[in-house]
């Protein structure tokens, strides 16, 4: 049968009907089995690696294969070299696109996962590309120490997130990951191993966060630590007005002596619990009477367990390992829209050992109807706006998408002057008094919006793209990692690419790496979504007046 086939295209229609319908008795029964099975071989193959691959000492060896590889790559004809990227898997990364990396040149780079070494006297990490967040967290506790950005999902390389972005609710002290990278060491388009700091190549540091992989091969990475204790004392404070969680996050994230750890999370417009967490050692009976392992597999999920404090204040002693991946187990709140009865104690009772189900494992096992039906029917978002959009952002999110919860987490963005990077420096109003930063806020938007909930039309494309106006009218800027559907114009009014491409010809990344925008850009045709979701040439023009530019 042809794709035009109307019976093909019928029993496409219906197997889709069915495996949106019966989502969760799938992902139960078959996803999350099968799942724990394809990490289980991820883990295996990780374990085997340690045990008979892993060779810090050979660091420099491994990179000098890279660098033979991109020789290589050089030595070939122009008219025959496409550009390059890492051999990484698109089903491995947290990125909810799936890079066209079949049309490119891939670069063999899967060893370069070994922590090479911690310097506690001068709290850095050196590590390379492919470590994760979880691997480097349990190394360095066990040394009383942690990442200074320490972000919540295990699987996440520090890798990806230096030449991405990273944030967490420690970031009000120290800002974004990129902030706490001491060097790079980068493998050039012409093969030269670089070791970039902001002395001795200052331009090139500041162009590689956001850059996606696009000005050259990221092969090792030192960070700066912080040291901890045992627990978190973590205090909880309902409040019960916009104003009043608004104008609180933005008192406690600029105190001198603010707490160690600041987030929010958002049940409804007005409704919210602030969370206020220290260092701390539990020794006292009653102080340790209040710990709570929240990270065991039948403990309630995390957001779920915050929520109760709705109705009066409270705090707990959560242990370290625990709290820095308090999400991991619910991927925030996402999976109440997978396993809608996930959190029932009998489930978690029964096969809570079992979750999350695998991001590894569901990308690996996506389909393109899937994966349509995963933008147009969800929203999976971090947008870093600055605090004195916070209630506008907040309002805005409700009437494009009417979900809760939501995420607040405060975050410096410092003013770097001319020639800071791909982000744009912040507006002189948005600084804090005396300081060169002002403080933003990651807003996070996860999960299915409500009209679908509801069973109504919803144009899940169209309210994206307004969210993406609101944020570069407010100067703000979207996590890279998760769908955009701006057009280049759009792109470039919302990050500054100016040094960056200065960087790019100096460096002669054009042509030997994919542009930053071939990166990130839609995966589908944004017009025909557009259309599909009616209207489309209205609301378009109304945002791009020259909608050839997609």
């Amino acid at each position: 049968m042809s794709q035009c086939d109307p019976a093909a295209m019928d029993i496409k229609k219906l197997a889709l009907d069915l495996a949106t319908r019966y989502r969760a008795v799938i992902l139960v029964g078959v996803g999350l089995p099968v799942g724990l099975a394809f990490d289980a071989g991820l883990r295996l193959r990780a374990k085997v690696y340690d045990l008979l691959g892993a060779a810090p000492e050979r660091h420099d060896e491994k990179v000098a294969e890279v660098q033979d590889q991109v020789r290589r790559w050089a030595a070939q004809p122009a008219d025959q070299r496409k550009p390059m990227c890492t051999d990484r898997k698109t089903w491995m990364n947290l990125s909810t696109r799936f890079e066209p990396k079949h049309q490119w040149h891939q670069i063999r780079m899967g060893n370069l996962r070994d922590i090479l070494r911690v310097d506690v006297e001068a709290k850095t990490i050196h590590v390379e590309p492919f470590v994760t967040v979880g691997q480097a967290t349990s190394y360095l506790i066990d040394r009383g120490h942690m990442l200074a950005v320490n972000l919540e999902i295990a699987e996440a390389t520090l890798g990806g997130l230096a030449m991405a972005v990273g944030m967490t609710t420690h970031s009000h002290k120290v800002g974004l990951l990129s902030e706490t990278v001491v060097a790079y060491e980068v493998v050039t388009a012409s093969g030269e191993l670089l070791r970039v700091t902001a002395d001795s190549h200052p331009e090139l540091y500041r162009a590689l966060p956001w850059s996606h992989g696009t000005l050259g091969l990221l092969v090792g990475l030192e960070l700066k630590i912080i040291p901890v204790k045992s627990h978190v004392h973590m205090r909880y404070e309902p409040t019960h007005s916009q104003a009043e969680y608004c104008a609180r996050m933005y008192d406690l994230s600029t105190m001198d002596d603010g707490p160690d750890f600041i987030e929010a999370t958002v049940y409804s417009r007005d409704q919210a619990v602030i969370m206020k967490g220290e260092f701390a050692d539990p020794v006292t009976p009653e102080q340790r009477a209040k710990i709570n392992p929240i990270g065991r597999w039948y403990k309630p999920w995390f957001y779920t367990h915050v929520r109760e404090y709705l109705n009066g204040g409270g705090d707990e002693y959560i242990p370290l390992r625990h709290y820095l991946l308090r999400h991991n187990r619910s991927i925030f709140w996402v999976v109440e829209h997978m396993i809608p009865g996930g959190n029932h104690p009998l489930f978690r009772a029964l096969l809570g050992w079992m979750m999350p189900p695998k991001i590894a494992f569901l990308k690996f096992s996506t389909t393109p109807a899937v994966r349509k039906m995963t933008f147009t029917m969800q929203v999976f978002q971090d947008i870093t706006l600055p605090m004195s959009a916070m209630a506008d952002a907040v309002n805005k999110s409700d009437e494009l998408f009417d979900m809760y919860p939501i995420l607040l987490y405060p975050c410096r963005v410092y003013d770097r002057g001319p020639g800071s990077g791909q982000l744009r420096n912040p507006a002189a109003k948005d600084r804090v008094l005396g300081r060169d930063y002002a403080m933003y806020f990651d807003l996070g938007v996860y999960g299915v919006p409500g009209p679908i909930q509801r069973g109504e039309k919803f144009k899940t494309v169209h309210a994206m793209r307004e969210m993406e106006a609101f944020t570069q009218s407010v100067r703000g800027f979207p996590f890279l990692y998760a769908d955009t559907f701006m057009t280049p114009k759009e792109f470039e009014e919302m990050f500054d690419l100016s040094l960056y491409r200065e960087v790019r010809a100096k460096y002669a990344a054009e042509g030997a790496f994919p542009t930053l925008y071939d990166k990130i850009k839609p995966e589908v045709d944004v017009l025909a979504v557009l259309e599909e979701e009616d209207e489309w040439d209205a609301e378009w023009g109304a945002l791009d007046p020259d909608p050839s530019a997609a």
